[in-house]
């Protein structure tokens, strides 16, 4: 064990008591895993972690109890192995060593004779999900907030089980949706309910009395009067299923992110190896993983989102930040409504849309009302809280309903002329101390408020499209925006469950400003005569969440059109305004068509002679993104490179085997050829020397 021994491990202890449950003639073994922290610091598994449990199963064995269970602390059973331990790992034979005490450790759950059940208290991830199937019975609390296998999105695969035990458990096309689908789909979690439905729970319980209700039903379990069925598992659809799903990596991944191939590779070993076998190969793909860029990349990439994002750069005081007991929208169109929404459920105070006519307030405020329908139907809102956020969010075309708002954001036209007018109406009705948001994606907040009484009280609050899913949130410093207006607009980010990144006040910001650079290379070469298919696919070896057509389409070529007339003003030796693109905003047609590049997109483009090849494609616009990172950098546009991985990440989706963008530039060599010398230290989120 001294091999495997983490220094700056937070071990996670396994507490071991005896609970008498009634109807049993004999004590329960009771084992809490509990780090000694709150759960704002989850329970995870490094060496000592695992040691711990395995001494308290033998303990609880050695008592003969009436059945052993596992459980958390408050709200937390177990967030999976201490990745921090990870890049501490100084060879493969010690990566190898740690998948095999893991199921060395669990495997006495899965093996004993004496009943076993996992009380799934809380969030359960990685690790700790495998240490739960590995008990031969699982209950599952409603209040869970986080169940999944993660591991692909980061670089890794579910190592100490999951990839044999959860398709035996659920078959096989719910478990690639839980292993391969939803870790590359942002990380999406499953809901408590969705968990049960899938059968990785045996019984869903309320959370209120979820321990107590837990051991009874396992008694009745222990006593025969509980009788848990499961589903036969289909073996017929195995291979059927995973060549789909290898096509689909294919298409999407173009071979990108190696770990989501190794975890299909295991998922095929589950359906007729035996166990030992299984477990052997997850093994072996785990010492194989350790020691990928992909995965160094990946775990900066979750130290931004975990811990960075919490605790924004720059940022000041909070506890300058005022009240917010009312907020005006300006505007009632889709992205205010979205807006209009969002404060009232995460504020919970009221929330007042405007428009130049009462037709387009009473359609924003029905779109409001019809989000909160469908809430309610599909069950992800209750009547009361229904009823309440109707009473919230109201509409009206007087300006003057502003008047004791403590918070303003407008969502209108995207014009610097329209918003100067907006607000200088606007300063005469609300408060001197009233904060004053703009949504705008790419226009100076500093020229926007240089003609008002109050301009230190304008602020930038970019948000990404969709609203509700995205998680960044761009908060812009303009040159004169106090302490007091930004520590607000920070406080609100929180509240409205934003990660929020502090931005200077520079062209398009950061995510607009970047993706503009990249989609007007990847246009330039179409501008030079090669074929769109051909641009189209070019950075496919990226493994990104879209091409960039498909991209174009999302933000829309209006929309784009424009931000690169605001940047080409800005910088126009590093942005062309592409006429091919204007053609195609005017157009007003799809771009693509079932993945597919419509042809009539195709025959309004006016283009050159000198096609380029889809490396050409891909270095030049990996050559765009290491300038253009430089020189914000640079500028003091954002406080480090990290800013800029992290608001890749969270503003576009941006995949954690690159690191959000900075890391993959180190990692090709592009930064240090385009820029002189990498953005990151050599092991910061690579491999080291």
């Amino acid at each position: 064990m001294s091999a495997l021994a983490a220094p700056n491990e937070v071990v996670t202890r396994a507490l071991l008591r005896q609970v008498n449950v009634p109807g049993l003639d004999r004590p329960a073994a009771l084992i809490t895993l509990d780090n000694g922290f709150d759960h704002t610091k989850p329970n995870s598994f490094g060496p000592g972690g695992l040691t711990s449990l395995d001494e308290a199963i033998t303990a609880a064995l050695a008592a003969d109890p009436a059945f052993v269970a596992v459980t958390g602390k408050p709200y937390i059973f177990c967030v999976g192995a201490d990745l921090t331990s990870l890049p501490q790992l100084a060879d493969r034979e010690q990566a190898r060593q740690i998948g095999r005490l893991g199921h060395r450790v669990f495997a006495r759950l899965r093996d004993s004779q004496v009943p076993t059940f996992a009380f799934v208290n809380g969030a359960a991830m990685g690790g700790g999900l495998e240490l739960a199937l590995h008990c031969h019975y699982r209950t599952l609390s409603g209040g869970a907030s986080a169940l999944a296998l993660p591991e692909v999105s980061l670089g890794l695969v579910p190592g100490w089980g999951g990839t044999q035990l959860l398709p035996n458990l659920i078959g096989i096309p719910a478990a690639t949706q839980v292993i391969l689908q939803n870790p590359l789909m942002q990380n999406k979690m499953l809901r408590p309910k969705q968990a049960a439905e899938l059968g990785i729970a045996d019984v869903l319980l309320e959370p209120a009395d979820f321990l107590e209700r837990s051991l009874e039903w396992a008694a009745g379990v222990v006593r025969g009067e509980v009788t848990v069925t499961r589903p036969e598992v289909d073996k017929d659809m195995w291979a059927g299923v995973l060549y789909f799903a290898r096509q689909t990596l294919d298409q999407r991944l173009h071979g990108a992110v190696p770990a989501a191939y190794r975890a299909l590779d295991l998922l095929e070993t589950a359906k007729d190896a035996d166990f030992a076998t299984g477990t052997a190969a997850e093994d072996e793909a785990l010492a194989d993983l350790v020691f990928s860029e992909e995965l160094r990349s990946g775990l900066y990439a979750f130290d931004l989102v975990q811990r960075r994002a919490k605790r924004p750069a720059g940022a000041p005081d909070k506890g300058l930040a005022r009240p917010v007991t009312k907020v005006g929208i300006v505007g009632a169109g889709l992205m205010a409504s979205q807006l209009a929404l969002l404060f009232a459920r995460r504020l919970q105070v009221p929330v007042v849309m405007t428009d130049l006519d009462q037709a387009r307030v009473d359609k924003g405020v029905a779109y409001v009302h019809t989000q909160i329908e469908k809430a309610v139907s599909k069950g992800r809102m209750d009547k009361g809280t229904a009823a309440k956020l109707y009473g919230l969010v109201g509409g009206s075309v007087d300006k003057a309903t502003f008047a004791d708002a403590d918070f303003v954001i407008e969502a209108v036209f995207e014009d610097l002329d329209v918003k100067k007018q907006v607000w200088a109406e606007l300063e005469k009705i609300v408060s001197p101390e009233a904060v004053l948001a703009t949504n705008t994606s790419s226009l100076s907040i500093t020229a926007m408020a240089e003609e008002l009484e109050h301009p230190e009280r304008v602020v930038g609050f970019h948000f990404f499209n969709p609203v509700a899913v995205l998680p960044l949130l761009e908060i812009v410093r303009g040159e004169r925006t106090d302490d007091a207006a930004l520590a607000t607009a920070f406080a609100v980010g929180k509240q409205l469950k934003k990660s929020s990144v502090l931005v200077s006040d520079a062209p398009a910001f950061v995510v607009n400003r970047l993706l503009t650079r990249f989609l007007g290379t990847v246009f330039a070469a179409v501008d030079a005569g090669t074929p769109l298919d051909v641009a189209n696919a070019a950075l496919d070896p990226l493994g990104l969440p879209m091409r960039p057509l498909a991209l174009l389409q999302l933000v829309g070529p209006a929309v784009a059109y424009h931000v690169g007339g605001t940047l080409h003003a800005a910088f126009p030796d590093r942005f062309a305004v592409s006429e091919n693109l204007k053609r195609i905003a005017e157009a007003g047609q799809p771009i693509v068509v079932d993945d597919q590049i419509n042809d009539e997109v195709a025959k309004l483009l006016v283009v050159g002679d000198a096609p380029l090849t889809a490396e050409q494609v891909r270095q030049n616009a990996l050559d765009a993104l290491a300038q253009e990172i430089r020189l914000m950098l640079d500028e003091g546009v954002v406080a480090e490179a990290q800013d800029i991985d992290l608001c890749m990440i969270l503003g576009a989706g941006w995949p954690f085997h690159l690191g959000g963008v900075t890391p993959y530039l180190d990692r090709t060599g592009t930064s240090e050829r385009v820029t002189g010398r990498r953005f990151l230290p050599r092991g910061a989120a690579s491999l080291p020397a």
